[in-house]
């Protein structure tokens, strides 16, 4: 069975801003617009992970307990309060400078390394949560399924670990 033309318009969007949005935000972190003061941004942007870990699970538990409806609107929600997340952070980032962070010995060393593979995950993250869509939006439900068994716990990390990072770094603002 072939894809509908429609989904191969959908992958080669996907597949652009996969690439697009890591190396924007890349790039926005190269400036900085001073006189703006957004530090009440980060407790606003960690609870908002916090919000998409909770969200993704009730998603989960809604789809096994055969609510499609449910699950479709909590999946679009968390999709919105991704995008959020990245506006505020990539926002307080243009406008902050870096905090380091202070902590010493194995906090120091769990801390890079929750933070490394949080953000390595939330580039991967992008287009499995998009391809995993696209597939539900075309009514592929048996591939939607197969790939969302990898979005989902990946997704669920970069939401977590999103608020692990915030509560170790946000001592030191």
């Amino acid at each position: 069975m072939t894809k509908p033309v429609q989904e191969n318009k959908y992958n080669k969007l996907i597949i652009a801003l996969s690439v697009i949005i890591p190396i924007a935000v890349a790039a926005l972190f190269g400036i900085h617009i001073p006189g703006v003061d957004l530090s009440f941004l980060p407790p606003i942007y960690a609870t908002t992970n916090g919000l998409t870990a909770v969200i993704l699970v009730a998603a989960v538990t809604a789809i096994k307990s055969g609510n499609r409806k449910t699950h479709e609107t909590l999946m679009k929600t968390a999709m919105v309060l991704s995008a959020l997340f990245l506006v505020m952070y990539v926002a307080y980032h243009m406008t902050s400078d870096p905090t380091p962070y202070g902590g010493e010995g194995f906090l120091k060393g769990f801390y890079f390394v929750i933070l490394i593979s949080h953000i390595a995950l939330s580039v991967a993250i992008i287009p499995l949560v998009l391809f995993t869509y696209v597939r539900a939006l075309n009514e592929r439900f048996d591939k939607h399924r197969k790939l969302a068994k990898i979005t989902y716990p990946i997704w669920l990390y970069v939401a977590v670990t999103g608020v692990i990072v915030y509560v170790m770094i946000s001592p030191y603002y």
